[in-house]
């Protein structure tokens, strides 16, 4: 287990923490050792064993891995003697030709372009940073890989892969295709590349090597946001428009139907809630449960919890620092996670495509459910957390 390291070891480096602009004197860290702020808890730093290294293995294994879910089967739907194949091209080209052009570019950005840009990003720092050497541009490139990792939704969409099968496995003969195994490694890979990834460290070395080479640095000065009154109102002020533009995305996101199942001439539309009822009925009880938590707890959760984060650093509230705080940090990560279900859809209207006897198009819903994560997402990423410790004092 990583040891949590005390504000005492030898050759501190003077820092800032993120989370609640604390300055805390950082020892040097040693492999499996990590540094937490001693306020707010939150993880500073964390050092392991040839991080750099495995980053550049992982990642390369990573693109290895998704190249090859590209040109094989994905999946394989047969019903009633017709049989249809799914794989990344044909994905797009459904979504594409039922006029979902929106959702074909989520699906693109999310799963395979926004990746692969990190992963590239990546491999392009480390391999001359580990050597010594300086890669051009390369403040922007990291600046670049930790805006774009949030955005990263691999894991997200095997979940939802996942959730399709178990889905239509009772109606269908379904078969795994050699593309599906490689995705799965490429999602572990690229989850690993993510885990190893240090923040500080990657900055401490680029700075390192660009001392050495006697380049000249462009920081910003700007003041924290809890010590600038400006920074602060524009954060309020966006994170309370973002809010409401979420609440109202969120009505045709559950009123209307998230996808219409044609079959023999007819049409049958289902919205989150009906879906989540029929998954119950048929007795998949925890599909049923994952979908509705998902999809209509963990958004309205967020809504709820940023409403109130932003009301009480709004009213300067210096109550409750600590389990405010923790609550960001959960509205923060389980955000994203919604999106399982937009790729639930995208996966069945990509895979059941039968011509008359039976079809799968996406509906009005999924768009707006798509808004409502990303703009959660954004409303999350505006909020400031450094304002909850506004009125606390920022030393040690």
């Amino acid at each position: 287990m990583p040891k949590t390291l005390q504000n005492n070891e030898i050759h501190p480096v003077e820092i800032q923490c993120y989370e609640c602009a604390l300055t805390i004197k950082l020892p040097v860290l040693k492999e499996n050792q990590k540094a937490q702020c001693p306020r707010c808890g939150y993880k500073l730093s964390a050092i392991h064993r040839n991080a750099n290294e495995r980053i550049i293995a992982f990642a390369i294994t990573a693109l290895i891995f998704l190249l090859a879910s590209l040109p094989f089967t994905f999946l394989s739907f047969s019903a009633k003697g017709l049989e249809n194949h799914f794989n990344a091209m044909t994905s797009f080209i459904v979504l594409i030709d039922n006029n979902y052009q929106l959702l074909a570019l989520i699906e693109f950005l999310t799963i395979f372009a926004i990746p692969t840009v990190i992963l590239l990003s990546l491999i392009y720092l480390l391999i001359p940073l580990n050597k010594g050497l300086y890669p051009k541009y390369g403040g922007q490139v990291l600046a670049l890989v930790f805006k774009l990792l949030p955005w990263s939704m691999v894991e997200i969409f095997l979940i939802g892969t996942l959730v399709s099968l178990i889905k239509i496995i009772s109606m269908a003969d379904i078969e795994l295709g050699l593309s599906f195994y490689a995705f799965i490694f490429f999602t572990l890979s690229m989850t690993l590349v993510i885990l190893h990834i240090d923040k500080r460290e990657l900055y401490q070395l680029l700075a390192k090597v660009e001392k050495a080479h006697n380049i000249e640095r462009h920081q910003s000065h700007t003041k924290a946001a809890q010590e600038d009154p400006i920074k602060q109102a524009l954060s309020v002020q966006k994170t309370w428009a973002l809010l409401l533009t979420a609440v109202v995305l969120y009505i045709p996101a559950n009123t209307l139907p998230i996808m219409t199942t044609h079959f023999w001439g007819q049409d049958e539309p289902s919205t989150i809630i009906g879906g989540v009822i029929l998954l119950w009925n048929l007795g998949s009880y925890p599909i049923a449960a994952i979908i509705f938590i998902a999809s209509v707890v963990i958004p309205v959760a967020k809504i709820l919890v940023l409403a109130w984060l932003n009301y009480s650093v709004q009213k300067q509230s210096d109550r409750l620092s600590l389990e405010r705080i923790k609550w960001y940090r959960m509205a923060e990560f389980v955000g994203r996670w919604s999106m399982v279900d937009v790729f639930v859809v995208i996966i069945l209207a990509s895979l059941i495509q039968l011509g008359p006897v039976m079809s799968i198009a996406p509906g009005a819903a999924t768009l707006a459910f798509s808004g409502l994560v990303i703009v959660t997402m954004l409303a999350a990423m505006s909020f400031e957390p450094q304002l909850i410790w506004k009125n606390i004092k920022n030393d040690e």
